[in-house]
């Protein structure tokens, strides 16, 4: 089904598991695929095709998508009666519905980006521990395995209607990496392999592809350059909307404290644990019952997010771990402020906070963290249960006093 055609060049088409572009005129392609990949100018086609379902299989691409991936192109192609010799392949688990197409112009230069994502099992940070080495035989896993690489892949094509020259094609790239980097970092992709934020996944693919014709061809790519602006519009609109749709991962979906603070090692079971743990029993009771509403309140989720963006500071040594307690401690005041609603008493907070020693950890963090929402909690009821008992007080002694008149 033809669902788009692009500046007159390109028509984009989808068939159940494949979203194909099929070049109305000649383009010059570069591509990280490993079947026709690289710098190309005789292709006709490039494509993403959706190979399994994005979860429950044992491998994310069927084996012959990795031991002979020519054999694969092949297969795929004979399903949809394209000629393989002259296509370039995508693979990925993501739900070809989920696609997202976004197009920017600006006089005659016009980029569309077609993109597709999942990040939930397979979100990583550039320079996360490996889970494999490539050696002659295939790949090698390396140990330990305390992370198998989950399903998740953010796919791209991009497509130029000017002529390119090769550096400037292979700055499209640079560019469109760095804007879909940017689109995880606005929505606080959590890595899945360290305690960073994600910048990809380890799967991601990309193939560029700039229209051929008798103009000069363009040399720059650059954030300095139109068209490189146009390729980060339309390719980080591209993924946030693929993400949305794929994983509903939105900005206000993200607003969660235990979102901010998972990639330090907590879930949400230990996060409720932990803060449970600084109540007495009734109001940990009350806590748990209202705990969705308490970790994606926005003013605590700013909070919480604060002090983990310090946590960042202090591991990339922006900040000095030695001024971790006295750091951590006045923010992690913010976060009970924020709870209770008693801004006046922040002092008192940091006070009750502050670490006795400095430790820069995850695990501190998060005990830090938890810390300080029960003291908020805590303080938020206080003053109520103390009202609910001077209450019941005084109907004890109004009943008690009625009963002796009557008497």
């Amino acid at each position: 089904m033809l669902i788009e055609t692009l500046y007159n060049g390109v028509e984009i088409h989808r068939e159940e598991k494949i979203i194909y572009a099929r070049f109305l005129k000649p383009h010059s392609v570069l591509s990280t695929c490993r079947v026709a990949g690289g710098l190309r100018t005789d292709l006709e086609y490039v494509y993403n095709h959706q190979s399994c379902e994005p979860a429950g299989h044992c491998h994310r691409l069927p084996p012959m998508a990795y031991r002979d991936p020519a054999g694969y192109r092949r297969s795929i192609c004979e399903q949809h009666h394209l000629p393989a010799e002259r296509c370039a392949t995508l693979g990925t688990a993501a739900n070809m519905h989920n696609a997202c197409i976004a197009v920017h112009s600006f006089r005659e230069l016009t980029v569309a980006a077609v993109c597709t994502g999942g990040v939930e099992g397979n979100a990583g940070r550039v320079g996360d521990p490996a889970s494999v080495v490539e050696i002659e035989d295939g790949f090698e896993k390396l140990p330990p395995a305390t992370l198998v690489p989950g399903p998740g892949t953010i796919n791209t094509l991009l497509f130029i209607s000017r002529p390119l020259i090769p550096g400037a094609l292979t700055r499209c790239i640079m560019t469109a990496t760095e804007a879909k980097t940017a689109a995880l970092q606005e929505l606080a992709v959590n890595s899945r392999y360290s305690d960073g934020l994600a910048t990809g996944t380890g799967t991601d693919q990309i193939a560029v592809a700039a229209m051929e014709d008798n103009g000069p061809p363009l040399t720059s790519a650059g954030k300095h350059a139109k068209l490189g602006e146009l390729i980060g519009l339309a390719v980080h609109e591209a993924i946030t909307g693929t993400l949305a749709r794929q994983n509903n991962l939105t900005p206000a979906g993200q607003c969660s404290a235990k979102i901010h603070l998972e990639r330090f090692g907590l879930t949400r079971a230990s996060m409720q644990e932990t803060v449970c743990r600084h109540l007495e029993p009734d109001q940990a009771e009350l806590l748990r019952a209202n705990f969705n509403a308490i970790e994606r309140d926005p003013v605590t989720v700013a909070a919480v997010a604060a002090l983990a963006h310090l946590q960042d500071k202090m591991a990339w040594g922006v900040l000095p771990a030695t001024c971790w307690s006295e750091v951590m401690g006045s923010f992690a005041a913010q976060i009970a402020c924020a709870v209770s609603g008693k801004y006046d008493r922040l002092e008192s907070y940091r006070r009750a906070l502050a670490p006795t020693r400095p430790d820069a950890g995850a695990k501190a963090l998060i005990e830090l963290a938890c810390r300080s929402l029960a003291l908020g909690f805590n303080d938020k009821w206080r003053q109520l249960a103390a009202q609910q008992s001077a209450a019941c007080a005084c109907v004890a002694e109004t009943l008690a006093e009625e009963q002796t008149i009557t008497q």
